[in-house]
């Protein structure tokens, strides 16, 4: 699983997710990506699920790009525990996506192929996505915003 290899603190706050992505809604290593919906905490479990499907399906052949990296800790209370006693015990990594945020890259295969392994791999992730190319990103943008 993806986890940072040191922080600078063991937990966190939860924080908001308001707004767009600001930063890391261009296509820019692949010629098409995932580019989620909505906001969401993704855990590093569900990234590398994602992974998995993309590779397998494109069997060895072209290049995946993780855009996104766990770096928030997610603390858990155990069932059954009163509260007081301060805060839970460090569970899971997640990162944070907002709308427009762009996932997975991937190039060097054939549109079809490309299209159908993130297909594959949107149905890993909790949030709803949308299958685009560099060209969609660049030649739309001023018109969705």
């Amino acid at each position: 699983m993806l986890m940072p290899k040191r922080v600078k603190r063991r937990k966190q706050f939860r924080g908001s997710m308001k707004g767009k992505a600001l930063r890391g809604n261009k296509i820019t290593n692949g010629e098409y990506g995932i580019v989620a919906l909505e906001p969401a905490w993704i855990k590093s479990n569900q990234i590398e699920a994602a992974r998995i499907a993309m590779t397998r399906h494109i069997k060895r052949g072209g290049k995946v790009w993780i855009k996104i990296f766990p770096d928030k800790p997610v603390t858990t209370k155990p069932a059954e525990t009163r509260m007081g006693s301060g805060k839970g015990t460090l569970e899971y990594w997640v990162a944070v996506v907002k709308p427009g945020r762009v996932m997975f890259e991937i190039s060097g295969v054939a549109e079809e192929t490309a299209r159908e392994a993130l297909r594959l791999a949107t149905h890993k992730l909790p949030v709803k996505c949308k299958v685009v190319s560099r060209a969609d990103l660049e030649g739309g943008a001023g018109s969705e915003n």
